[in-house]
C-alpha cells in the first residue's frame, strides 16, 4: 500500500493514474528545489511525469535537467507516495504516483529549459516550509532524522 498525502479522491471524479519520479537533491545542508510559476506559483521537488515507454531513472535525469538545469547522480530510492489532484495544465484529474529518490547535484548545465521553472537552493528546514505538497514535505523532513552519510 502506497501512502496517500493531501486530498482524498473526490466521489464521482474519474482519475487518470500518472506515474512520476522526483528527486531530493542535497548539497551540504541545502536542498535544490524548482519554483514553478504556472498554473500557480509553488516550490516543488524537481521531477515529473514518466513518459510512455520511458524508464524511471532516465525520466528522473531528464526532468531534473529540464526543471533545474543540473545533472545528477542518483544515490538511492527513498520511497513513494500518491496524491489525488487536478492538473489544470493538462485539464486532468490525476492520481499521481510519486517515486522519490535521493540524488546528488553534479553539475549545472545552465538555466532550466522548462518554461516557468527556476532552480532555488534553500536550507533543509526552509525547503520543508516552502514545498507545496505534503508528500514532498514528508520526504524532506525524513532527512532531518537520517544520519548525514545515509
Amino acid at each position: 500500500m502506497i501512502r496517500r498525502f493531501d486530498l482524498s479522491p473526490r466521489t464521482g471524479v474519474r482519475y487518470r493514474r500518472r506515474p512520476g519520479v522526483y528527486a531530493v537533491l542535497r548539497r551540504g545542508g541545502d536542498i535544490l528545489l524548482t519554483h514553478q510559476a504556472e498554473p500557480w506559483p509553488e516550490f516543488q521537488l524537481p521531477g515529473g511525469g514518466i513518459d510512455r515507454g520511458e524508464q524511471t531513472i532516465p525520466a528522473l535525469h531528464r526532468e531534473v535537467r529540464e526543471e533545474t538545469g543540473w545533472t545528477i547522480a542518483v544515490e538511492r530510492r527513498l520511497g513513494a507516495f500518491r496524491r489525488f489532484t487536478y492538473m489544470p495544465e493538462y485539464d486532468l484529474w490525476a492520481e499521481k504516483l510519486c517515486v522519490i529518490y535521493l540524488a546528488r547535484p553534479v553539475r549545472p548545465l545552465g538555466p532550466p529549459t522548462e518554461a516557468g521553472h527556476t532552480a532555488v537552493w534553500a536550507p533543509l528546514d526552509t525547503a520543508i516550509g516552502l514545498v507545496a505538497n505534503a508528500g514532498d514535505r514528508h520526504f524532506l523532513a525524513a532527512l532531518r532524522q537520517a544520519p548525514r552519510n545515509s
